[in-house]
């Protein structure tokens, strides 16, 4: 059935080409509103997919007589957001737009609204770091190559002797390691903060989080615990041989969203002798957190000593709050020292983009 809804939607699109060549979407307004568009004229029903709506909220398309649907958005936030079109009950990207999102399965299309200035999470004239995109085999993962992107300070090429501290960056559910660079701007982030003086130079480690793959739904419990073994006897060991790092575990940081978020939990922990510092947005925190950990939180004063951050934050309209409220009652119930935000928002890069940029400056001072 799916096979014949996906066959009848690219059929519709096809007869759409000679009016899809002169469509054009994203339409971005100054005002930060956005238009965007499809052709479709068989079409019989059009929503929008954005990743900035509220939990059962729907977005439908008008279609004009040209056959071509259309919506404009109210203004969003500058910064980059994923979107895509439901026609007929079938998911899909925006043809016409070339800026791409990839994920684990699917694909999505970009949407970028500017600031003016720059927002933070946008280039701004500073110095700029480099991003790197290694590709390494893992002997965890049976040989197996798996990419990463690396993020290196301004003035890390041009010195041949400073050393600097590592935040391994994870990402989400059905995301790529690509995910904090392409929407989540991570190294703009960092570039901006830096420049700024606000945040400590560093390498930032974005590797790709699904040691399972995200297809397979029945061995996504064993996800996190392979990646922890990945991450630790393959990841970490390269980066410290291959590029200038300061070594020991005050010096390295863990952070995450979503999927990530439980991942930098649950590894870090895990391995508190590897990690000073971690941070969850939107975490997918394990559920049952205290039964998991009662090694490390019956001892509240020595978790204390050794985690010099514990930070995290979700949004109120987020599908994973409750899971992050109740980490932190009995974070505090046990008195263990935390930071924990309850902000405006949803499960988006928008609010991602805002937590790295409260996070980075408390790492490594």
């Amino acid at each position: 059935m799916r096979e014949h809804r996906t066959r009848l939607v690219f059929l519709l699109l096809l007869a759409a080409l000679p009016v899809a060549a002169q469509v054009r979407s994203p339409e971005i307004h100054a005002d930060g509103r956005a238009t965007l568009r499809l052709a479709s004229p068989n079409a019989e029903k059009v929503e929008l997919l954005g990743d900035w709506r509220k939990p059962q909220q729907t977005i439908e398309l008008a279609k004009g007589d040209d056959g071509v649907w259309s919506v404009t958005i109210d203004p969003l936030e500058p910064g980059a957001y994923i979107y895509g079109f439901e026609v007929d009950g079938e998911a899909m990207p925006d043809p016409v737009n070339p800026a791409a999102k990839l994920r684990a399965a699917g694909v999505g299309s970009l949407l970028h609204i500017p600031g003016n200035p720059p927002a933070l999470w946008e280039a701004r004239d500073v110095p700029h770091g480099e991003v790197r995109i290694l590709f390494e085999k893992s002997p965890v993962l049976g040989g197996e190559t798996r990419w990463m992107f690396v993020y290196t300070p301004p003035g890390y090429d041009q010195s041949s002797d400073k050393r600097y501290p590592t935040l391994y960056l994870l990402h989400g559910s059905n995301d790529t390691a690509a995910g904090w660079v392409m929407v989540g701007a991570a190294n703009y982030i960092l570039d901006n903060l830096i420049a700024d003086g606000k945040a400590e130079p560093m390498i930032v480690v974005m590797p790709f989080g699904h040691a399972v793959p995200y297809a397979d739904r029945e061995g996504r419990a064993r996800n996190t615990p392979l990646f922890e073994r990945y991450l630790i006897d393959d990841v970490i060991p390269m980066i410290e041989s291959r590029f200038r790092t300061v070594p020991g575990r005050d010096a390295r940081a863990l952070v995450g969203l979503s999927m990530g978020g439980g991942q930098s939990l649950t590894i870090g922990f895990n391995r508190l002798d590897l990690f000073s510092a971690i941070g969850a947005y939107s975490a997918a925190a394990p559920r049952e957190f205290e039964k998991q950990f009662a090694e490390q939180l019956a001892e509240p004063d020595k978790l204390n000593e050794r985690l010099k951050l514990l930070w995290f934050a979700c949004g109120r309209d987020d599908r994973l709050f409750e899971r992050s409220e109740k980490l932190s009652e009995l974070l505090t119930s046990k008195g263990v020292k935390h930071t924990f935000e309850a902000t405006e928002g949803v499960h988006n890069y928008a609010a991602w983009r805002k937590y790295l940029a409260s996070t980075a400056p408390l790492l490594f001072r």
